[in-house]
């Protein structure tokens, strides 16, 4: 299932339930898309349409319309789109993608991609898997569907296109100073099939060759790790502030303290120092794309 596929039913002829519902906790989505559907109503009440009428001109179900314009769900810019163009609102109703976007994923993740546009530098550690700013969308994809209790196709879908959407990072310009250490079992777990693994591996070299990334390999067989406590980032910003996050510590809560930052920031350059360099690690990488 693509991203732009996601949830698509067929009510009353027309395509239902693209799109996400809203979630009730996150007071600043909800606030945006009840405004965004009182608008919309307006529109379509002011040219005289009934709610079926206006979902068959769009394509869209009378259902998906109802829960637009309650608040209830968010609508993606091809609804948008032609709801401007059926109601006549000359652009007044597209120039609202803008808001819609701001709000389109989970709060928690927009505080992160937030966080990250911002940063002038990155620095992180992965255990597990991969990193989320170096992760194909065929291996989120994988990532979230293994896991337990499992997520709707909706939920997935909507982790995927938000993961995705972060990538941005890579073609800002000037671009920050990116640093991800892998353990070298992230290579070599063959998350959602042996093809998706080698797509992701081609992925790695690529955005490897980037000037302003750097990416690293820690082999299983290093006598010394200082990495054991699990995955770590740090973000640092151009006001000379910084956010981190370390597994198992303070909580496994983004921390700014200083105390806590110069903790995780410690570990953050000895495990570089004990992982394999830059180049090495991507001929690492090219071995082990040759034998999956």
């Amino acid at each position: 299932m693509s991203v732009d596929g996601v949830g698509t039913e067929q009510v009353g002829g027309g395509a239902d339930e693209p799109g996400w519902d809203v979630d009730p906790d996150d007071e600043s989505g909800v606030a945006v898309v009840a405004a965004v559907g009182r608008q919309i109503r307006a529109w379509r009440e002011a040219a005289g349409m009934r709610a079926c009428e206006f979902g068959a001109a769009i394509g869209y179900g009378e259902d998906l319309v109802r829960k637009v314009e309650g608040g209830r769900r968010i609508p993606r810019p091809e609804f948008l789109d032609r709801s401007d163009e059926v109601l006549g609102a000359g652009g007044k109703i597209a120039a609202m993608k803008r808001d819609v976007a701001q709000v389109r994923y989970p709060k928690k993740i927009r505080e992160l991609a937030k966080m990250e546009a911002q940063a002038v530098e990155l620095s992180a550690y992965g255990s597990h898997n991969l990193h989320g700013l170096l992760q194909t969308e065929e291996y989120a994809r994988s990532l979230f569907g293994m896991r337990r209790p499992a997520f709707s196709l909706d939920e997935v879908e909507r982790l995927v296109a938000a993961r995705v959407a972060r990538q941005s990072i890579f073609d800002r310009s000037p671009g920050p100073e990116l640093s991800f250490v892998q353990e070298e079992v992230t290579l070599r777990r063959h998350l959602g099939g042996r093809m998706v693994l080698r797509r992701q591996l081609e992925r790695l070299l690529e955005v490897g060759q980037l000037r302003n990334v750097e990416i690293q390999v820690m082999p299983t067989g290093r006598d010394d790790h200082a990495g054991m406590g699990g995955e770590m980032q740090v973000l640092k910003f151009a006001d000379g502030t910084a956010v981190g996050r370390s597994e198992g510590d303070f909580g496994s809560r983004p921390v700014s303290d200083p105390k806590h930052l110069r903790i995780i920031e410690l570990r953050c350059g000895i495990i570089r120092a004990q992982a394999l360099t830059p180049r090495e690690s991507l001929a690492f990488i090219e071995h082990v794309l040759g034998e999956t």
